[in-house]
């Protein structure tokens, strides 16, 4: 089942350097840009007029510790599905490591003035989440898979929900493409969320 007519957005997001892959999803097709600066991929957002943007990188820092509860808790099929760990923005504030998580941190700032953050609940209106492609795979398998050959498997995925991954040249572009059909799993109510008020939400298809 898809979404007909309405745009959904999926975005994977780099350091400063390598930026933000981004991938529409409309009428059940994928069409990918590239861009350095989170409001360059605002813009393109807001003229795509995209209804859910679907965003790996998080959405929160942990409150406390070095991981968030919605990274914690990641599971299907009763099995624990093992992810990237936020810890508090004062511990990663000056490592380069995190860059990337700070880059994700402008462009929530960027899109948060247009889009309600999702809050765990089936909500109406033009949403922002955030999402993890290991996880999806796995939510779409059923079951935890093994992680790599990442573009492999996830290339499979796509293919045998019935897109066309032709347009997607690098792995960048792919996992931008399963958080759009996250996004677009959201906007038909088909998804399940991962975490608390306090320190964001993971969502993940059903």
């Amino acid at each position: 089942m898809k979404a007909s007519g309405k745009a959904v957005v999926g975005i994977d997001v780099g350091g400063s350097g390598k930026g933000f892959h981004a991938v529409v999803l409309r009428n059940g097709q994928f069409t990918p840009h590239h861009f350095t600066a989170a409001t360059a991929a605002e813009r393109w957002c807001l003229e795509q007029a995209a209804q859910v943007i679907a965003i790996d990188a998080p959405c929160a820092w942990a409150t406390s510790g070095g991981s968030r509860l919605a990274e914690r808790s990641l599971a299907v099929s009763g099995q624990t599905i093992q992810c990237f760990k936020t810890p508090a923005r004062t511990s990663a504030q000056g490592r380069a490591f995190y860059d990337w998580v700070f880059n994700g941190e402008k462009l929530y700032q960027h899109l948060l003035p247009h889009y309600g953050l999702c809050d765990g609940t089936r909500q109406r209106g033009k949403i922002v989440l955030e999402t993890f492609p290991h996880a999806v795979v796995c939510a779409l398998a059923g079951r935890v898979i093994p992680a790599r050959p990442k573009a492999t498997t996830r290339r499979r995925i796509l293919r045998e929900l019935g897109y066309d991954h032709g347009p997607l040249a690098n792995i960048d572009f792919v996992d931008a493409a399963l958080c759009a059909v996250t996004a677009e799993r959201f906007l038909l109510g088909r998804t399940t969320s991962f975490g608390d008020q306090a320190e964001g939400f993971i969502v993940v298809p059903d």
